[in-house]
């Protein structure tokens, strides 16, 4: 049986690998197909640069020290807002779920609050708030608050009632209730819902750093438009996906170790 389970391990291990490096290889192609168009000439380098342009961009930028004042404060606002957003949003769907008077009377605004543009909510915020890191957090946080509490609040409803039932049977509390089922069947939603909010706090900060920030990658971004720095503008977009994948690695291996620590 042992040996069964070591085979098992090794298989995972090796299919695990094989992803990775399909993975690493499709990624190094497409660098190498970008950089011979670029070359080439099969695509507009005003447009799009190529690859050695890009990273000779930011390393000219990382030794001047230019580049690290907007890294901070763009990966220091997402940041924020991740753990902000995802902090609030969990608390009020615990909130509606303890009282399913107020769950019935907020559906419908969140539903409506959800489907509206957050782009437009911007410049509201930017005169509320002033151009800067408030208004920019208020940004994310109007895209990051509803879909956590929406999901999270689902997954709170689709837990199978028997469960809740035997607890009342016992003489439980709606803490016990909550503590001891709820939130144990829905800790795998939870740590999902983690995952999207890595890509939504990226996609309000940048929103916001369009519309109020003067400095930032999105600053860079809009600023290499206008000055038609085409370089500049993908060299900020791939660090913004470096960081965002390591961000949602850093999530995944989290969910991992939780989820491991749990069965165990």
């Amino acid at each position: 049986m042992q040996g069964i389970h070591q085979q098992y391990k090794r298989r995972n291990r090796v299919a695990k690998w094989r992803v990775r490096a399909v993975q690493l290889a499709i990624l190094i192609a497409s660098f190498l197909l970008w950089e011979l168009a670029g070359r080439r000439g099969w695509i507009d380098v005003l447009l799009f640069s190529y690859p050695s342009k890009v990273f000779g961009q930011i390393y000219g930028d990382a030794v001047s020290g230019e580049l690290w004042g907007h890294l901070a404060i763009t990966v220091g606002e997402t940041i924020a807002g991740f753990i902000l957003g995802t902090l609030l949003g969990t608390a009020l769907a615990i909130l509606i779920w303890w009282f399913p008077f107020l769950s019935r009377v907020l559906d419908p605004y969140m539903v409506v609050f959800n489907s509206m543009p957050k782009v437009a909510l911007g410049p509201i915020f930017i005169v509320m708030f002033g151009a800067g890191f408030t208004a920019i957090l208020m940004t994310t946080l109007s895209i990051i608050i509803i879909i956590t509490t929406l999901v999270v609040y689902n997954s709170f409803r689709e837990v199978d009632a028997n469960y809740i039932k035997v607890v009342r049977s016992f003489g439980g509390s709606k803490r016990d209730e909550f503590r001891k089922v709820v939130l144990p069947a829905s800790f795998a939603a939870i740590i999902s819902t983690l995952k999207v909010n890595v890509g939504m706090a990226w996609i309000g900060v940048i929103v916001g750093e369009f519309l109020a920030a003067r400095a930032g990658l999105g600053y860079l971004i809009i600023y290499g438009f206008q000055v038609f720095n085409f370089t500049l503008v993908m060299s900020s977009l791939l660090l913004i996906s470096i960081i965002a994948a390591i961000m949602y690695q850093g999530v995944a291996y989290m969910e991992r170790r939780l989820l491991t620590g749990r069965q165990h």
